[in-house]
């Protein structure tokens, strides 16, 4: 049976959200050496404090757009590389399209010279808004190319195409996996997205924001699950994508309330114009996820947002460090 044991592991955007716990759950199951690599453009030195201290982690910060400064062999290339939320990819538009293009495509190569496997982290928005319901591996999507939007979504889209490539024309051992919103400790809190902002408010004690009439729907996977689907895809033989997240959908409005449930507060909600190009719907089908992986989320909403929330409080009483 495929394992990481002994095998040398590097993480592109290992000092992110998900990359950083990625990191942790290879050294657990018993990887001799992850190497993070992260320009800190979005990810967080902060979120690597308990990994630096463990035998085997290497934190190399370095832009993969310029280039990986890895030396030695390595088994297997985790892409988690790029900024993640509508706020990030507004402000970096040009950094997010790079490292889509650019920075996975030397991820790759890295793959290829070592005879590696190489994982990349797509996206559910490469649907776009989806007109098709829940959303299967093999639909193809509903994406504006130049919208506000796009910069991610096309970035994520060439990304796995760039994937598929090397995999057909170079030999390289790929996997590609399509997630779906994932929360959980280490998010930012002012990233933009729906979790941390509700979570923000509700501590706060104030409104909380909707964008429309808050009836478009996500789905939300506690990033635990999350990672145990990226180890199950990268130690399988799967090259096609597959979607992995929380099949349960609920409205953003039932959302907010799931968040002043866990929180214990948050004021009324407050209505505001939709973005441009925001999905109506998001839910996974995870049939491949089950079927080729025997994976499915365990951890209930309700569970992981209380740890999120205990992670949001402490951090808020922690001193602010530039």
């Amino acid at each position: 049976m495929k394992s990481f044991g002994g095998k040398r592991v590097v993480v592109l955007g290992g000092a992110g959200f998900v990359g950083s716990h990625l990191c942790e759950r290879l050294l657990d199951d018993g990887a001799a050496s992850v190497v993070a690599v992260d320009n800190l453009i979005t990810g967080n030195e902060q979120n690597l404090v308990t990994l630096k201290p463990r035998a085997g982690f290497e934190f190399v910060k370095a832009d993969i757009v310029e280039g990986i400064p890895v030396k030695g062999p390595v088994d297997y290339v985790f892409n988690m590389a790029s900024p993640a939320s509508p706020i990030d990819y507004a402000e970096l538009p040009l950094e997010t399209l790079r490292v889509g293009s650019i920075g996975t495509e030397n991820g790759l190569k890295l793959a290829e010279a070592n005879k590696a496997v190489f994982l990349m982290a797509s996206t559910s928005e490469v649907y776009g808004d989806p007109l098709v319901h829940p959303q299967r591996e093999d639909y193809w999507g509903n994406v504006n190319p130049i919208g506000p939007r796009s910069v991610y979504d096309e970035a994520k889209r060439y990304a796995e195409a760039v994937t598929a490539a090397y995999g057909r024309s170079r030999g390289v051992q790929v996997r590609i996996v399509r997630i779906f919103n994932t929360y959980g400790p280490r998010m930012r809190l002012n990233d933009g997205r729906v979790v941390p902002a509700f979570v923000g408010q509700a501590l706060k004690g104030e409104d909380f924001t909707v964008f429309g009439n808050g009836s478009q729907t996500r789905s939300f996977c506690y990033v635990k699950d999350l990672v145990d689907g990226l180890v199950r895809l990268m130690l399988s033989d799967e090259t096609n994508p597959v979607n992995i997240g929380n099949p349960r959908e609920m409205t953003i409005r039932q959302f907010a309330e799931a968040v002043r449930q866990a929180a214990g507060g948050g004021g009324k909600i407050i209505e505001k114009p939709l973005p441009k190009d925001d999905p109506k719907q998001r839910q996974p089908d995870i049939t491949r996820a089950r079927t080729l992986l025997g994976w499915e989320p365990k951890v209930p909403l309700e569970e992981g947002l209380r740890e999120t929330i205990a992670w949001f409080r402490e951090v808020a009483g922690r001193p602010h460090t530039p």
